[in-house]
């Protein structure tokens, strides 16, 4: 298995800080939303996520740093430790960056600074048919979420009087500690324990929201789709998630994409992959036949002599690249089909076809064996 902290590139020694810092580096560095959904990035993601949520935690790091992965199965119980999906490595790279503000250079605050805390970010999940991922769609969708409350305009104070200033912090919204000890005076900054950090008290808590100045509420929004998109790929629509309590910004959405199964095609990022039947006449003779696509069909040519799983690539047929020029292909494997039931015609004539070619020749250059696997795609 790899080595996590030369995943990461940290020292063995290293903080949590410092574990923490190079993760968020790499991450955005190999996100797949940044490299238009590339195979190499998404699994160099996945490891390095595997690699941080290990040592970030205490009890794992320890365990792994005493026994390697053995160690992280023993902790985990009999068969509990995996290596991480791309879906879990999205998860928890938005756990511990939901919102992304210190990752972006856009956070709602510093560590201080007072005033209404935003709210929290809301998840959803938006179901998708392989149509409307070709297409790109709008979806309007219902939440419900924390809205500000419309008795006392949000600042949680019931009508006819209004917030104070903190008298513990005087409005700063943190406390400062001094202790002195051998090696000199430390001061300790801590959010205020009387307003919670805001600065502001309220004597008279609004009867309707009960001080909080939001209440609950359904807000619908529109979500623009664009094409191309896969299962466990996300967007954030910033500022449209819980309001703050009294007046604190919007927290964000987070929209999570899953795409319906479509039982004609197997998808390999924007390519599609689907097989069709052919007559024995088609394949031997040549023909046009009708193929799948994502939306209504396709035609394609196969030409005469036409084995049975000859894999044809139709350039530009398959999906989007999401977020990025270019569509991907669709591959056609054509396969022999059977009749099970003959009529005396048929029948007749299948029996002449055989007396015509009784045998066939086998290929000099590859073995039964060979050409097994090949039909296998081993």
């Amino acid at each position: 298995m790899a080595d996590y902290y030369l995943t990461l590139n940290v020292e063995r020694t290293a903080t949590d800080d410092e574990i923490k810092k190079n993760y968020r580096r790499l991450a955005m560095q190999f996100h797949p939303d940044k490299n238009n959904g590339s195979k190499e990035a998404e699994e160099r993601f996945k490891d390095i996520t595997e690699a941080y949520d290990v040592l970030r935690d205490p009890q794992k790091r320890a365990a792994y740093d005493r026994y390697g992965e053995e160690g992280l199965r023993r902790g985990a119980g009999d068969g509990g430790f995996h290596h991480v999906d791309l879906s879990e490595a999205l998860n928890i790279f938005m756990r511990d960056f939901a919102g992304f503000g210190d990752v972006f250079g856009n956070a709602a605050g510093a560590a201080g600074q007072s005033g209404p805390r935003p709210g929290g970010d809301v998840k959803v999940t938006i179901p998708l048919t392989l149509a409307q991922v070709a297409s790109g769609v709008e979806k309007t969708i219902t939440m419900k979420l924390l809205e500000g409350c419309d008795k006392c305009g949000g600042n949680g104070a019931e009508p006819g009087t209004k917030p104070s200033k903190c008298q513990t912090c005087a409005g700063t919204g943190e406390v400062r500690r001094a202790q002195r000890s051998f090696f000199g005076q430390f001061v300790s900054v801590a959010p205020c324990p009387t307003c919670g950090g805001e600065g502001v008290s309220i004597a008279s808590p609004c009867k309707k929201c009960k001080g909080e100045g939001r209440v609950r509420g359904e807000r619908q929004v529109t979500v623009k789709i664009p094409p191309g998109v896969a299962t466990g790929q996300y967007m954030t629509l910033r500022g449209q998630g819980n309001v703050g309590a009294r007046s604190g910004p919007r927290g964000d959405v987070l929209v999570l994409f899953e795409v319906e199964d479509d039982q004609r095609f197997e998808r390999e990022g924007e390519d599609l992959y689907t097989e069709i039947l052919c007559t024995y006449p088609q394949m031997a003779l040549g023909a046009d036949v009708e193929a799948p696509a994502v939306s209504g069909t396709l035609t394609l040519r196969v030409p005469a002599g036409t084995q049975s799983g000859q894999l044809f690539t139709l350039r530009g047929r398959g999906l989007p690249r999401v977020n990025a020029s270019g569509v991907g292909d669709m591959h056609v494997r054509v396969q022999l089909w059977t009749p099970t039931e003959l009529s005396n015609d048929e029948k007749r004539l299948i029996e002449q076809l055989n007396v015509l070619r009784p045998n066939v020749q086998q290929p000099k250059n590859k073995s039964l064996w060979s050409k097994m696997k090949d039909a296998l795609g081993a």
